[in-house]
């Protein structure tokens, strides 16, 4: 019986949806597997929750992460801070660092980042963000760069991160969560958003009590506490004064309820005055669910109206915008 002839091209061969030839999946994550492995490049997976879920050997040996170790891209930074490895991290108030990068943290499709090690090496880090929360992190050795070239680079990443964030907090700034809102909401878009403006209560009487000093380690206080409640993929910014804004998008939006009750319930216990441990503070919020197609002022407008009406009706608490009478 005569042979049938071999496909000699990769056309003749059935793929499935993946491009992948039917029955070689598992050879092929194997190999892939032993690639990564082997690669002198570092990759990561991190997942919605930011927690890291893959790395190879190379990305462990650059951040220091022990091999049976999953910690969260937060518990990452902290432990690299911590005991001088991995990043080099160049601050006065870690946790203010901390917070202003992780407000920038996954915000884009794609993005690239150059920063320095503690060993002395130049990297090259890339963030490919999926709509659901995985990232893929890749990190290279460019440490052959040229000096002035790496210094130039270096401080147009300061000076974007400065025009972005807000030095107080280390939250986003106004211009950087209404030029993202507005990225997000607008005509033929129909993004599901919870937009939520919160203010601290009483702020003024704070600081013509006890000095903007203490205003400013209130503020401080609240912006960690904010960003402590809000996850990767939320927009989290001060946008003026003691007012700040929340975004929460897909089906985090649901949860919005839960997010807020969280945040008064953290408040409550707050002591931000050092020399006053008995002083305490509140917020007040308006939530507004944004329809599709609508612009980012409008829905902002009818946060605000609940805000007001939540601030009018004895504060420490939160009105959605369907609920105001």
């Amino acid at each position: 019986m005569p042979r049938k002839p071999a496909r000699s091209t990769l056309e003749e061969v059935p793929l499935d949806h993946s491009g992948l030839v039917r029955g070689d999946v598992g050879v092929f994550n194997r190999q892939l597997m032993h690639l990564l492995e082997a690669s002198q490049q570092g990759y990561a997976l991190f997942d919605g929750e930011d927690r890291l879920r893959f790395a190879n050997a190379a990305f462990r040996k650059a951040l220091d992460v022990p091999h049976d170790e999953f910690p969260s891209w937060l518990e990452l930074m902290r432990n690299g801070y911590r005991n001088s490895t991995g990043t080099a991290i160049e601050t006065t108030d870690f946790e203010l660092w901390l917070r202003s990068a992780k407000t920038r943290r996954g915000k884009l499709p794609f993005r690239t980042i150059e920063t320095s090690l503690n060993d002395g090496r130049w990297i090259l880090t890339t963030e490919t963000t999926l709509p659901g929360g995985w990232m893929l992190c890749v990190v290279t050795d460019v440490s052959e760069l040229g000096v002035e070239l790496r210094d130039l680079r270096q401080e147009r990443d300061r000076a974007l991160k400065s025009a972005l964030s807000d030095e107080l907090t280390g939250l986003g700034n106004r211009r950087y969560v209404m030029d993202s809102l507005n990225q997000m909401l607008g005509p033929n878009k129909a993004q599901a958003l919870a937009v939520t403006i919160i203010d601290i209560d009483h702020f003024k009487a704070v600081n013509d009590r006890f000095g903007h000093a203490c205003g400013d380690m209130v503020l401080k206080d609240f912006a960690a506490r904010l960003s402590a409640a809000a996850c990767r993929d939320d927009l989290v910014g001060r946008i003026g004064g003691e007012e700040f804004l929340l975004v929460l998008s897909g089906s985090r939006m649901l949860g919005v309820q839960a997010v807020m009750q969280g945040l008064l319930s953290s408040l409550a216990q707050a002591s931000p005055l050092g020399d006053m441990p008995d002083f305490r503070y509140s917020c007040s919020a308006g939530i507004a669910f944004a329809n599709p197609g609508e612009s980012a002022s409008d829905v902002l407008r009818r946060a605000d109206t609940a805000l007001y009406e939540a601030k009018n009706t004895g504060r420490n608490r939160f009105v959605i915008y369907e609920a105001v009478s």
